[in-house]
């Protein structure tokens, strides 16, 4: 981050409602809602929610007027149907499957955190409150699709918020989608809309669900080069990981000139994460954060949304690295040296019976070789992905692979 960024604080829409914590499969799910409620406790013990220009804010559910800008009326009917009776299992639209167990609160919490991403979106459009960024952590369920419920995801907070930008008047809004699974549930809402380009950097499809997002991939015929995907091969770390993001986000908004600025910062990238294969640190998430920010400031006027995602190293990642996020958000940056809070540590005994890092860091120090500064080599297994998605879509953008 600039140290002009730095240095001034910014405005701040945090979204928050503790109801969102329903959003609960059942006890020995991945998903496990403490991961949210220890990341607002952490926040709070940081000052964050009293930082200059940060306001906590709570939005209604969407409603099903809102829903349907990217579900259908028939899934939507579904997910009602089966959150009053969860014994009901309708695979034909994901629900009660082994990843989507049905459960009482599967409408109403996931409308509730839909809601909290449309709102963050209206927010930042309109300049309500005077605020140019807005967080959601419990949103970037990117999974979810039209008419079926998938990868834990219910309902698409993130594609509604998007969808809802473009309802305001938006006519380019960016899509960039951090988590180690592939950002399928946005990429098809907006395949062939030119008003959209979703980027995804993600574990490659051969090794991880939901085993799309190739190279390939790359929009519908009245959208070409609007999606962008580099899988990456299990195993990449910091350095390989941030060399990806740097090898083609930025050029991508440069040439796309986006209005807004939409993220999705999942942290199952890291190297504790139980699903997945990369091996990122939390160090390397906040500098990708960091990143974002600025980067929205460069291309996007500073409207920035940014949404959690996936995380299933409940205690030891997900709290502190999306605090990061809410830190870089607020222009309030967490030394990565501090130590955690003793009130957090207790909470996180007594939510989870665990015990909880000590510090905001990894101990890592993550750098990275500049993709044009250090040139590409040809038997290098990333950099062959980083020119595959180059050659994908760049020029479909007037950009040099």
């Amino acid at each position: 981050m600039s140290e002009a960024l730095r240095a001034a604080p910014c405005g701040l829409d945090l979204y928050w409602d503790e109801g969102v914590t329903a959003y609960d499969f059942g006890p020995g799910h991945p998903m496990d809602p403490a991961r949210l409620a220890l990341t607002m406790r952490l926040v709070e013990s940081f000052g964050l929610t009293e930082a200059p220009g940060v306001t906590v804010r709570a939005a209604p559910p969407a409603g099903e007027s809102t829903l349907r800008l990217v579900h259908t009326g028939e899934y939507v009917a579904a997910v009602k149907r089966v959150a009053a009776d969860p014994a009901l299992t309708d695979r034909r639209h994901g629900l009660g499957t082994d990843d989507n167990w049905a459960f009482t609160a599967q409408h109403s919490a996931s409308a509730l955190i839909a809601g909290q991403s449309v709102a963050a979106a209206e927010a930042v459009w309109q300049g309500g409150h005077g605020h140019g960024h807005a967080v959601n952590f419990a949103g970037g369920l990117h999974h979810a699709m039209p008419d079926r419920a998938a990868g834990f995801c219910v309902y698409n907070d993130a594609a509604l918020a998007v969808a809802r930008l473009l309802e305001l008047g938006a006519e380019r809004v960016a899509y960039v989608d951090l988590d180690v699974h592939h950002g399928d549930g946005v990429q098809r809402a907006f395949w062939d809309d030119p008003r959209v380009l979703t980027v995804s950097i993600h574990e490659h499809p051969a090794t991880l669900f939901p085993e799309t997002g190739w190279a390939t991939e790359s929009g519908g015929p009245d959208a070409p080069g609007s999606a962008v995907n580099l899988p990456l091969p299990a195993g990449t770390g910091d350095a390989g990981w941030l060399r990806a993001v740097h090898a083609i986000v930025p050029e991508l908004l440069s040439a796309f000139r986006p209005q807004v600025l939409v993220s999705q910062h999942g942290a199952d990238t890291h190297a504790d994460d139980p699903l997945a294969h990369l091996a990122v640190s939390l160090d390397a998430q906040r500098l990708a954060a960091e990143t974002v920010h600025e980067l929205a400031h460069r291309y996007a006027d500073g409207r920035w949304v940014a949404l959690g995602g996936g995380g299933y190293a409940v205690v030891d990642v997900v709290p502190r690295s999306w605090t990061h996020l809410v830190a870089t958000a607020a222009g309030q940056p967490v030394d990565p040296a501090a130590e955690t809070p003793e009130e957090w540590r207790t909470e996180v005994r007594r939510l989870t019976g665990q015990r909880a890092p000590l510090r905001m860091t990894d101990g890592a120090e993550p750098g990275w070789r500049d993709f044009h500064d250090h040139g590409y080599d040809p038997g290098d297994r990333l950099d062959q992905a980083i020119l595959a998605t180059r050659r994908a879509v760049f020029p479909q953008h007037g950009l040099l692979p």
